[in-house]
């Protein structure tokens, strides 16, 4: 299995050894467009696997950050007290680059930007850009996507 995110049409897809694709989803990239460079709040391009798996067995609305469960859940009230906030929910899968100098090492290290695969409020928008740089997805297709991808599995950003 492997992950194939088309930056142009916002979706990703799970794709099989064949080259068949086994799902769709659509997805919430960069609002800053495509890129690799730290602190620029884009999506960077190119090679990728997942190199972490957080989540496993909570609750689809638990809200993370730093990669760890805040105690909070996440719903429409939360996210109207917190219109600014960036959620990160249900399932976090963390990408690694897996080419030096363009997604891996130095400035544009991918893991080291924290450029994850995660889950997002329901009232935000799928299929158009709008994330800080990370691939968003709706909560129930992320806890979907997380049971089909064990660590390891590539991911290529395009």
């Amino acid at each position: 299995m492997r992950l194939e995110i088309d930056l142009a049409a916002q979706a990703l897809d799970l794709v099989d050894d064949a080259g068949v694709r086994q799902r769709r989803y659509p997805v919430s990239t960069a609002l800053n467009g495509p890129g690799e460079q730290q602190d620029s709040g884009c999506t960077p391009r190119g090679r990728h696997v997942v190199r972490a798996r957080i989540g496993a067995g909570r609750d689809p609305y638990t809200v993370f950050r730093g990669r760890r469960p805040t105690g909070e859940h996440w719903s429409p009230s939360l996210a109207d007290a917190s219109p600014d906030r960036d959620w990160i929910l249900g399932r976090i899968l963390w990408l690694s680059g897996c080419e030096p100098g363009r997604n891996r090492l130095g400035a544009v290290d991918s893991m080291r930007r924290y450029i994850y695969i995660h889950g997002t409020g329901d009232d935000q928008p799928m299929g158009e850009p709008h994330s800080h740089g990370c691939v968003r997805m709706r909560v129930a297709d992320v806890v979907e996507l997380f049971e089909l991808v064990p660590a390891g599995t590539p991911v290529e950003i395009r």
